[in-house]
């Protein structure tokens, strides 16, 4: 079997455009895993810290946690419409973006991880940090960051 492409997506129009000039790039021969982070909320807040107490109990974790992945999924959902790839596998992963992007990549073995960039320079990158630039930096395979085709 030959080793999986990744196509990540955050779901937002930009992304998902990315993921368009991604595919157009490297043709639609995969196959393709099409991944999303689930943006559920930090386990910290179980347990407090100090004298305060936990921000949320067990049971809103666990809902939140199910809206996330709930979320995620129809992320991907419309992200496989638009793709519109058939030999196309779909993942929910967790935790922080970047790492978690890394992870998936080094377990499938993935011969390549395309994502996209918000374009953020300068200082804004600098304070905030960029998942494509941890990414490019970390993965164990080749990455590419493409922009959508409608954006000059």
């Amino acid at each position: 079997m030959t080793a999986p492409i990744l196509l990540c997506t955050d779901g937002s129009e930009a992304s998902l455009g990315a993921l368009v000039a991604g595919v157009g790039l490297l043709g639609p021969d995969g196959p393709y895993v099409l991944v999303t982070v689930a943006d559920a909320p930090d386990p910290e807040v179980l347990s407090g810290t100090g004298h305060a107490g936990a921000d949320m109990s067990a049971e809103e974790f666990d809902v939140a946690v199910g809206r996330a992945h709930e979320t995620a999924r129809q992320v991907l959902t419309e992200a496989e419409g638009r793709l519109g790839l058939t030999d196309v596998e779909v993942r929910v992963v967790a935790g922080e973006p970047a790492a978690a992007l890394c992870e998936l990549a080094g377990e499938l073995g993935a011969r390549a991880l395309v994502l996209g960039t918000r374009g953020r320079g300068g200082i804004a990158r600098a304070l905030l940090g960029s998942v494509s630039d941890h990414v490019v930096r970390n993965a164990p395979c080749t990455v590419v960051v493409t922009g959508s085709p409608d954006t000059p």
